[in-house]
């Protein structure tokens, strides 16, 4: 019996960039219904990779062979039309149009937007990936446009299916449906390209391991037969710093949200429900969640991008922001690092020493003049410090991978010193030497007495800083419960809403363990005020 073509194979693949070489004649093979993980750290060359495959990005040199037949793919729709299918780490949908006009624009012309509105409605379910076809994409969180991505290319019933951390916006439990649900696919003869820095989902999942650095291949592994260690080690040539999580030593209060409740800003919003949490210094306090379930309004309202809250549901050492600016809120220590890296965090088109004036201010004089070599060196300090790979001070934000960018931006906010930082997704698409950087830098700044506010859909991120637990839901918060205390099982129910006990308990006093969670009471008449979301950069 004749063996059958690989379903993909790329030979020598190059790409050069002016400032980088991303792809140095990079080899690849992909089997019918094999699960092929590709690994490296941030700036290995991963996504231009995927790129050229998905036909998005030019090949310098190489050849690619598609089912045994050598093919040049021109274009998305090229590969669309081969069987390819491609979620993107950086999402590309039109922010105007719905969800379910972003996937027809992909699917041709042969069904109508009734049809495929019902076809995302039970690919979603079928999933577990909660998706509204007729939310317009603007009003998404960054997880809900996640979803959007994957049931698009669910849709195409692709024969190679492309996934650039796709569980970032799951449950633990809504990850193992998805795992199920690829297997299946994979058993039907549908292979899948899966890239991923969650180094346990590639051990349990894939087949295949190709490990990228620098551009090149460094090895191909069975990644069943190796450990988290040992692919750490293939990755960035090291294993990542073990984390060291002293006894938290609390101090005072540095932020308190009582009974914050907020209407929805439109129609596809999330209203908050009578909030209430404290953060005291010297403590990590995370708040986990589905993507979509009211941290981007928690968030607006503590960073001062949305100014309705009513005055003393927010205080910051005793003081009430509610209804301050973001500038003010800095002035008084708090400092924000936003889930969007490109269009929040950072102003793409401008340099990475531009972007430091964002949130650093420090080289503005009193009459406006910039002090452009305090600026660029700031830039490059953050560069050398947080091992951020790009073509310096000057280069565009847009121009570094996602992880790199990331890094810059969460070190601009731990350089500035903080009083109290609020974090949200600190680490996602971030590889785990980086992951480990950053998380020991907030691990640092806690001891150094910083209150941290940390949100994130990375469950082991959370246990490996956090003091204290929450959950987001639907606008409430869950109880909060020691860290020391909690199993993922229960932080994944209770991601789905599924807590029990409805009473709060109280802070401890000073110096001692964890305690406060987020009120459960049903929303008050306490948001007033007709704001609306702004900058966070004001």
């Amino acid at each position: 019996m004749s063996t059958p073509p690989l379903r993909l194979e790329l030979v020598d693949i190059s790409k050069q960039y002016p400032a980088v070489k991303a792809n140095d004649r990079v080899s690849l093979k992909v089997a019918p219904g094999q699960i092929h993980a590709v690994l490296g750290e941030n700036g290995a060359g991963k996504s231009t990779l995927m790129k050229i495959i998905y036909g998005a990005v030019r090949p310098d040199e190489g050849e690619m062979r598609w089912n045994g037949q050598p093919v040049e793919v021109a274009s998305p729709h090229a590969a669309r039309e081969l069987g390819i299918s491609m979620v993107y780490q950086h999402f590309s949908l039109f922010d105007t149009l719905t969800a379910a006009e972003n996937v027809w624009l992909g699917l041709g012309k042969s069904q109508s937007l009734a049809q495929v509105s019902e076809r995302i409605r039970a690919v979603a379910g079928e999933y577990g990936l909660e998706v509204d076809p007729a939310r317009p994409v603007h009003t998404l969180s960054v997880g809900e446009r996640q979803r959007v991505e994957i049931v698009r290319a669910l849709l195409t019933d692709p024969q190679l299916l492309i996934l650039d951390e796709p569980t970032s916006v799951l449950t633990p439990q809504a990850v193992e449906k998805l795992f199920v649900t690829l297997r299946k696919l994979s058993d039907r003869g549908c292979s899948i390209l899966y890239i991923s820095h969650k180094l346990d989902e590639i051990r349990v999942l894939c087949h295949h391991c190709t490990v990228l650095r620098a551009g090149r291949v460094t090895g191909e592994v069975d990644p069943t037969r190796e450990t988290n260690a040992s692919l750490s080690r293939l990755m960035i040539g090291a294993e990542p710093p073990a984390l060291e999580h002293r006894q938290a030593r609390l101090g005072g209060v540095a932020l308190r949200v009582d009974r914050l409740a907020l209407p929805k800003l439109d129609q596809f919003g999330v209203a908050l429900a009578g909030l209430s949490l404290e953060v005291r210094a010297g403590e990590i306090v995370g708040i986990a969640g589905v993507s979509g379930n009211g941290q981007q309004e928690l968030m607006a309202a503590l960073s001062g991008e949305d100014t309705r809250a009513a005055p003393g549901s927010i205080t910051l050492f005793g003081t009430d922001i509610a209804r301050a600016a973001p500038r003010a809120r800095r002035r008084l220590g708090l400092h924000f690092v936003p889930e969007e890296r490109l269009g929040r965090g950072a102003v793409p088109t401008m340099s990475l020493a531009q972007n430091t004036l964002l949130t650093r201010t420090g080289a503005v004089g009193a009459a406006g003049w910039l002090r452009s070599g305090e600026v660029r060196g700031l830039a490059a300090a953050l560069i050398a410090r947080f091992n951020v790979k790009a073509g310096g001070p000057d280069a565009a934000a847009k121009s570094l991978s996602g992880g790199n960018l990331q890094k810059f931006i969460v070190g601009r906010e731990i350089d500035a010193k903080p009083k109290l930082l609020i974090v949200s997704q600190p680490t996602w698409g971030v590889d785990v030497g980086a992951a480990a950087q950053i998380r020991g830098e907030l691990l640092k700044l806690r001891d150094a007495g910083c209150a941290l506010l940390v949100v994130s859909e990375e469950l082991d991120e959370l246990f490996e800083i956090a003091d204290r637990l929450l959950v987001i839901a639907r606008g409430r918060l869950s109880p909060s419960v020691a860290t020391r205390d909690a199993t993922v099982e229960q932080i994944g129910e209770w991601m789905s809403g599924l807590w029990l006990d409805p009473h709060p308990n109280p802070l401890p006093p000073a110096g001692e363990g964890a305690g406060e969670m987020g009120s459960l009471a049903p929303p008050g008449e306490r948001a007033g005020g007709e704001g609306q979301r702004g900058s966070a950069a004001c």
